[in-house]
Parts: structure tokens; sequence; C-alpha cells
């Protein structure tokens, strides 16, 4: 007999020709494999909690008394790889800790162009 892909367990579990103990030994195999991911995954997960977020303390240091636009941030860090996105992220979770506050700025348009409401950081 040859071996059976993931792909033909799935078909034959599907019409019910599998005897039980194949079944048995795919979902074991299964449950394994699920098992050993999550383990792996939480490693890297403690791995990355213990090292010290860098991005996060430059945030911290650049915030003032006075609103700072997330683009306004990104430009005062002036650490490479330090995107939109990921300073936003650490100016919401430096507010939810109480360590920022968090408003809103209305930012004149370009050109005459609309005016826009931003949010804006600032030490709390």
């Amino acid at each position: 007999m040859e071996k059976m892909t993931r792909k033909d367990y799935f078909n034959a579990i599907k019409a019910g020709t599998l005897d039980p103990e194949a079944l048995a030994a795919f979902c074991d195999k299964e449950i394994a494999a699920i098992d050993n991911k999550a383990a792996k995954a939480r490693e890297k997960a403690a791995l990355k909690a213990a090292e010290p977020d860098t991005l996060m303390d430059a945030v911290y240091g650049v915030l003032t008394d006075e609103p700072m636009t997330v683009a306004d941030i990104v430009a005062a860090v002036g650490i490479e790889g330090a995107t939109p996105g990921k300073v936003a992220n650490r100016a919401s979770r430096l507010a939810r800790e109480g360590k920022a506050a968090k408003t809103n700025v209305t930012v004149a348009g370009e050109d005459g162009g609309k005016a826009r409401k931003l949010v804006a950081y600032t030490l709390a």
C-alpha cells in the first residue's frame, strides 16, 4: 500500500471509507503537529517579549506636552524601519498604559485643501 497524503486522508474521511484505526492514527498525528506548532509559537512569543522594545522607548522619548501626530513622531524618532503603523501601535499602547494622552487635532489641508482631523499624542 502506498503512503496516503493528508488530502487522501481527508477524502477518505469524507467518503467514509477510512477504517477507524487509520482514522485514529491520522488524528493523533495531526494533534501532535498542532501541539508542536503551538509550543514553538509560545517559545517565539516568550523570546520576543523578553527583548526590549527600542521603538517604544524612542516614541516615549520624543513625546512632549505639544500634540504630535504619528507622522511627526516618525520624523522625530529617526529610527530606520519605524513605519507609521508601528509608531501608531506603540503610541496607542503608551496611551493605554497611561504614559501618553491621545487627542484629536485639526490639520490644515495642503494647497487650500480640506482640513483633516488626525490623532495626536502628548505626554500624560
